[in-house]
């Protein structure tokens, strides 16, 4: 045998009754820590900056030197995946995860922080790439949305908590207690991982030709990230936009991108990732928006609008179990369509939303939204991957991952916009509006795409003595 990566009977062969609830549990844990870096260290750049003694402009880079590299290296680093080891990947990409959170906390100057986050940056890409792997090489086929429900709600729940988690940590431990706070989890995940995951193929470094079509795909992708992030839309916004064009068509149409967009092609997978992406960035415009109306326009408290905005994250880790389950007992397909029609419906709620309302009539829309949204996650991942051919299954979950990551990105970008062109008196109806159509959007996607997904055939028969081999 070649090599035995991700997508490698050997390492994806799960005998029968042998299925590791606990490397789904690792999966789940390392979605919540990744996502909680994206936005734990916001609320501490103030903090950041007067430590270090630099601007709040140079802090921000704290925040940016991580979130670029995770979105901007995905692509390449699933492609990378599907010939590596998975065993290997997630103990280096933990280590070297939790590691980076330590020299972060202990930077004497912001250069070694920002050189600290984009390391960091590059480890989390790998674990991003490697959560929905991880959870749908670690059951049988029959029990894949209730293993995939369990990354795909922790992630999100991550991101949301972030804010609230590391507003705590400031008030009590200071700025550098924001990255050790992830220590922990990184330990526990290594152990686990260490213990239970069998051993295969091992990591390898990518040749001369693999690096420089990753450049290409990071370069298009970073600079596109930083149109949507650093910009407001203006003549700067689409200039970077533009910029980005070159980079990504020269990938997509070289060795690295054209295998990318077949697999997607074939498995019929553009539409549920149209859906993603659409479901995220309605999440993330929602969240904006109505995190600033109610502090900015209702003059509402900074606890009281937390409190306010957390009934999305409980709807949605309330049912985001469920969903697997229903997705097991029924079929993924519709569970995923329900779960997008009831956060659509929670978020078209919310478009008229007027002075006379309190944060009560806001909180239980945003509840509807998120038990629809706990609904959709793991039985959408579960239709993804279980299409992906056994040997590209790390290249379909990068693609996953960027589509959400671009949504959660594009969203607030979108929502100012819209809030922009509309006025001051239309604003908030024009973001919400945004948001909700964003989510109607992926209805029809999942539900009336003109090609069903077309999983690959299962081997059954030469697989289980390979996984002794």
């Amino acid at each position: 045998m070649a090599h035995d990566g991700p997508g490698s009977d050997r390492s994806g062969h799960i005998p029968v009754g042998e299925d590791r609830w606990s490397l789904v549990a690792v999966a789940g844990v390392l979605a919540f820590v990744a996502m909680l870096d994206m936005n734990i260290v916001n609320v501490a750049l103030s903090d950041i900056a007067d430590g270090l003694h630099v601007s709040t402009a140079a802090a921000q880079w704290a925040v940016l030197g991580y979130q670029l590299p995770v979105v901007a290296l995905l692509l390449p680093v699933g492609r990378w995946l599907d010939g590596v080891g998975l065993r290997s990947a997630v103990l280096a990409a933990t280590c070297g995860f939790g590691l980076c959170s330590a020299l972060a906390a202990a930077s004497p100057w912001a250069a070694w922080l920002i050189a600290a986050r984009l390391v960091q940056g590059t480890f989390g890409a790998v674990l991003f790439v490697l959560m929905p792997v991880l959870a749908i090489r670690s059951v049988r086929p029959e029990l894949r949305g209730r293993a995939m429900s369990v990354p795909a709600t922790l992630g999100p729940l991550g991101a949301v908590t972030g804010p609230a988690v590391g507003g705590l940590l400031l008030d009590h431990l200071g700025w550098r207690s924001v990255f050790l706070v992830k220590i922990p989890f990184c330990v526990l995940a290594l152990v686990i991982a260490w213990r239970v995951m069998p051993r295969d193929g091992r990591l390898r470094t990518p040749d001369h030709r693999s690096a420089t079509d990753a450049l290409l795909a990071a370069t298009g992708v970073a600079v596109l990230l930083l149109a949507m992030t650093l910009t407001s839309g203006g003549p700067a916004g689409l200039a970077l936009a533009v910029a980005a064009v070159p980079p990504l068509w020269w990938w997509l149409r070289g060795p690295g991108g054209r295998p990318v967009a077949g697999v997607l092609r074939t498995a019929g997978l553009f539409r549920a990732h149209g859906a993603v992406l659409a479901l995220a960035a309605g999440f993330a415009a929602m969240h904006y928006v109505v995190a600033l109306h109610l502090q900015r326009d209702y003059g509402v408290s900074a606890t009281t609008t937390g409190l306010t905005v957390l009934a999305f994250p409980l709807g949605m880790g309330l049912a985001g179990p469920l969903g697997g389950r229903l997705a097991d007992k029924y079929d993924a397909r519709p569970v995923a369509v329900t779960g997008a029609a009831l956060t659509a419906t929670g978020l078209l709620l919310l478009v008229p939303l007027g002075d006379g309302w309190s944060p009560l009539d806001v909180a239980w829309r945003l509840a509807l939204a998120g038990v629809g949204l706990g609904l959709n996650g793991g039985p959408t991942q579960a239709l993804v991957m279980s299409a992906a051919p056994p040997d590209r299954t790390a290249t379909v979950g990068s693609t996953v991952q960027l589509a959400r990551s671009l949504g959660f990105t594009l969203g607030p970008a979108l929502a100012t916009a819209a809030s922009g062109m509309a006025g001051p008196d239309e604003g908030v109806r024009a973001g919400l509006t945004l948001a909700a159509g964003a989510a109607c959007l992926a209805v029809p996607l999942l539900g009336l795409s003109g090609r069903r997904l077309v999983p690959p055939p299962e081997k059954t028969t030469d697989a289980a003595p390979a996984a002794h081999n």
